[in-house]
């Protein structure tokens, strides 16, 4: 794999690829770029993503395909419920530190799994077992978030873990969090809707003009 190079764009940029590339899917228009042997071929070598997308799970959340994309674009990370832990963060901080990704999305969407079995442990005290409690646990901090602010349906709190997690990634890893700072990369959430089609930009940190987007990370 191969460090950035003199392709990287910046983060203003990458989001607005993003962005064209979900409107053409939301139309009906994608174009499905990048996806024959040429730039197969042309990958062998080495990548240069201009995002990295960390999304939940689900089936019905491919990244490549709702922002209609295609090989080497995008550096994808994929958990239930986007929750966070330190295999994540060592991706994350792949991405940024070695091949110069200047864009990382928090991808959430309504109707999540993981977000509603957490809100039934929190209104019921019920845990579920194995390894789901793990993530049950994860979210837990953002449902009760969600209720602090009066919001008490399962999408506003799957909002609210988004901007929640997009926020612990900058407090969590020095690396992105300095990045972020010296105008590098931008950190954003992004909340999909299923029906739709559509990603609307929730939260963020760095050098992207949105009101939704602070323009540094969160003090130390």
């Amino acid at each position: 794999m191969e460090t950035a190079n003199e392709l990287t764009i910046t983060p203003d940029q990458a989001w607005q690829k993003l962005r064209e590339g979900n409107e053409r899917f939301v139309a009906g228009t994608a174009r499905h770029p990048n996806q024959d042997a040429p730039r197969r071929s042309s990958l062998v070598e080495g990548q240069n993503p201009f995002a990295v997308i960390f999304g939940c799970s689900d089936s019905r959340l491919a990244a490549e395909i709702i922002f209609d994309l295609g090989l080497g674009d995008a550096f994808v990370v994929r958990t239930a419920g986007q929750v966070i832990d330190d295999a994540v963060l060592g991706s994350l901080e792949y991405s940024v530190g070695t091949l110069g990704v200047p864009l990382i999305v928090v991808l959430g969407h309504d109707n999540c799994g993981a977000v509603t079995a957490a809100k039934a442990t929190v209104d019921t005290g019920d845990m579920p077992s194995g390894y789901v409690r793990t993530l049950v646990e994860r979210i837990t901090p953002s449902v009760l978030a969600a209720q602090r602010k009066d919001l008490h349906e399962v999408n506003d709190m799957v909002v609210e873990h988004t901007k929640q997690t997009a926020e612990r990634l900058v407090e969590s890893s020095r690396l992105i969090s300095a990045a972020v700072d010296e105008g590098r990369v931008a950190v954003i959430g992004l909340s999909y809707r299923l029906a739709e089609g559509n990603a609307e930009l929730v939260s963020g940190f760095g050098a992207l003009e949105h009101p939704a987007v602070l323009r540094s990370a969160l003090p130390k």
